[in-house]
């Protein structure tokens, strides 16, 4: 036998024998050996892959101490939507809950299991052939940033699936979580050195993932826990949720061992309330429980929302309550030139977390409240994540300021200031440096400009050196200033100009969003873009022509009108075009839509078009998509692969299409 053979011979036995102990030490907290006989097998496995470089496989245990920094982290698509949870913080809702899965499923005997909800970054991992291949943070849902060398670094997650045969395809949800030991030693370790700590042990986990550098992700104590099964091909879905838990542990996963299984609601109620009592006790952070159906077969039936599935409810702990000191208050101007005061407060300890300032919300919240510089209150971190002031605790014979009030110019640029309901304005627009800042990173975002490389940090420098003191100076930025800045090279600098020009043509849509005009998310900017097809159009549009749109309100007609009625903004605008902004025109609708009220739903592989083409084609005729089959579908559109929706729209009597019927259907 050669030495080469004898060689991989070895490695192979090795890397069986790592992968055991790391499942015996970071799921199962059993270890079985030393950690200097641990350290033996790794150091005689690195020797082997040293030599023989070809012998390295993806899930060899050497690959988790990380690799060189990356430029950037790049997005991509998740195999399922990860979707949110609906939320609520009184059982009384989530018996309403109850009643809401009994009439939906026409039973009374349902089974639901309870479990803690994670406070940590939820993680898509994809397995091919049980091989870990690739991870992604959830980002909006449907993509989310590629993490896989950082999560490679995570003991608890298994590189090789435990399943044999293992499944062809899977994805894997769960959460990356730092525990609360680890974190608080990590601050402490920030402290002692006069670095900022982390705010909770939430951003921790997230700031370890999203490092550049895996080998720093390396050094911060993360573990995982797994809790779905997103995707499955070549393997038997597991009937129910208890069944998915202990097929993810039998695959090597850290299971949480709090899943409880609850005949009817008032159990998964009592639990709650046990584990809200005792969540201190826990070696992680949790801020709720999570409720679910235990049958795979009645989540199929009920399907979900557009962001949340119908058969899960998160029901959240009552925040975490303290008592402090408003030592002064002041206001603070956000992307959209509103202003909200905000209290700085004597530090308190929350949780474990420093709070130095809350939120008063609105000059109506303060009075109402008579919030006053030196008063204790008592504050709140809302859904343990935000603090903001709830009540003021009076105080005997204590002698008071005068009562706050807003302030009649911006704090910031100085322009007058407007009142619309309970909040207050900012007249600046983006020629206010704190509108400026926030505006920019808005018109840079993924659903806006999409400009790769232009996070927040470098914003703020564009704009305090100078820089960048309007939108359209973004497109007349030149190298030479870039590389005088921190953090940019030759290689960086000429990447962001390259983004910047490959931004220019855009559609209507989107450049109706990235403007910031308030009151316009995503969904308006495209109504507003499919109703009147060009810029120009919309730009001349008269208030009371934009209240007659369906979803365009007086409101969002007034902001719309009056954004474009601004000369500084027109002014802005004509620039951009200079500039050589291309804003693509969008059919307009005409007349009537034809798919005006229906929802269509896709099953099976597309050979003609893709999903987002079939979802456009169906929006631009005034219909709309799901990803579940009900009583409302109007027609489900079955392709090549078609599974357990079909059947189930035979079931209801749904009208089926074939792609080609869809098309046809679609030109009328």
């Amino acid at each position: 036998m050669t030495g080469r053979k004898r060689a991989e011979g070895r490695a192979k036995e090795l890397r069986g024998k790592i992968l055991h102990h790391d499942r015996l030490y970071y799921v199962e907290n059993n270890p079985a050996i030393s950690d200097e006989r641990y350290d033996e097998l790794r150091r005689e496995l690195e020797t082997i892959e040293l030599e023989y470089p070809d012998l390295v496989t993806p899930d060899s245990p050497t690959q988790r101490v990380g690799v060189p920094p990356r430029g950037e982290l790049p997005t991509i698509d998740h195999l399922r939507p990860m979707l949110s949870l609906e939320s609520v913080s009184d059982p009384g809702e989530a018996r309403e809950f109850d009643l809401r899965m009994q009439k939906a499923l026409e039973s009374a005997g349902l089974e639901y299991t309870a479990e803690p909800k994670f406070d940590g970054l939820s993680i898509e991992l994809v397995y091919t052939d049980g091989v870990l291949t690739r991870a992604s943070t959830r980002g909006d849902g449907r993509r989310g940033e590629e993490i896989t060398p950082n999560i490679r670094t995570i003991g608890a997650i298994p590189l090789r699936l435990g399943a044999k045969p293992p499944p062809g395809v899977a994805a894997v949800r769960g959460e990356a979580i730092m525990p609360l030991a680890e974190f608080q030693r990590l601050n402490r370790f920030m402290t002692e050195r006069d670095r900022q700590p982390f705010a909770n042990p939430r951003n921790a986990a997230a700031g370890a993932l999203r490092q550049l550098d895996s080998r720093i992700t390396a050094e911060r104590p993360l573990t995982f826990f797994a809790y779905e099964i997103m995707f499955i091909d070549g393997y038997d879905e597991p009937a129910t949720h208890a069944e998915e838990l202990k097929t993810l542990a039998d695959w090597g996963f850290r299971v949480d061992s709090h899943l409880l299984l609850c005949a009817g609601i008032e159990p998964a109620i009592s639990f709650h309330s046990e584990l809200e009592k005792n969540r201190d006790s826990l070696s992680f952070e949790i801020d709720g429980i999570v409720i679910k159906l235990n049958s795979k077969d009645d989540r199929g039936r009920l399907g979900a929302r557009s962001r949340s599935p119908r058969w899960a409810l998160a029901l959240k702990f009552q925040s975490r309550r303290e008592i402090t000191t408003v030592e002064d208050i002041v206001v603070q101007v956000g992307r959209t030139g509103k202003l909200t005061p905000v209290a700085l407060l004597k530090p308190v300890d929350v949780s474990g977390v420093t709070v130095s300032r809350a939120t008063l919300h609105n000059a109506g919240e303060v009075a109402k409240k008579d919030i006053r510089v030196g008063d204790r209150v008592r504050i709140e971190r809302a859904g343990d994540v935000i603090p903001a002031v709830i009540e003021r605790l009076p105080e005997k014979d204590s002698r008071r300021p005068a009562p706050f009030a807003m302030p009649k110019t911006c704090p910031v640029c100085s322009s007058s200031i407007e009142e619309e309901g309970a909040y207050h304005f900012c007249t600046g627009g983006i020629s206010c440096t704190a509108q400026l800042t926030r505006g920019i990173a808005h018109f840079a975002s993924r659903g806006a400009f999409d400009i790769d490389g232009l996070g927040y940090k470098r914003i703020v420098m564009l704009v305090d050196r100078g820089i960048v003191q309007s939108l359209p100076d973004l497109f007349t930025l030149e190298k030479d200033r870039l590389l005088e800045l921190e953090g940019f090279a030759e290689t960086s600098a000429d990447n962001l100009l390259e983004a910047i020009e490959a931004s220019k043509r855009v559609s209507l849509g989107r450049f109706l969003f990235a403007l910031g005009i308030r009151n316009v998310g995503e969904h308006v900017a495209r109504v507003l873009a499919r109703h009147y097809g060009a810029l120009e159009a919309v730009r001349r549009a008269p208030e009371e022509e934009l209240i007659g749109i369906h979803e365009v309100g007086p409101e969002v007609a007034g902001s719309v009108s009056g954004f474009f009625g601004d000369s500084r903004n027109s002014e802005m605008i004509d620039l951009l075009l200079e500039l050589g902004i291309d804003v693509e025109e969008t059919e307009p609708e005409a007349g009537p839509q034809p798919f005006a009220g229906i929802t269509f739903v896709f099953t099976g592989t597309l050979e003609r078009l893709n999903r987002d083409e079939a979802k456009r084609i169906v929006e631009s005729l005034g219909g709309r998509t799901s990803s579940s089959i009900s009583k409302k579908t109007g027609y489900l559109v079955a392709s090549a692969g078609a599974g357990s929706k079909l059947d189930r729209a035979r079931e209801l009597g749904i009208t089926i299409l074939t792609e080609e019927e869809f098309e046809k259907l679609a030109r009328f």
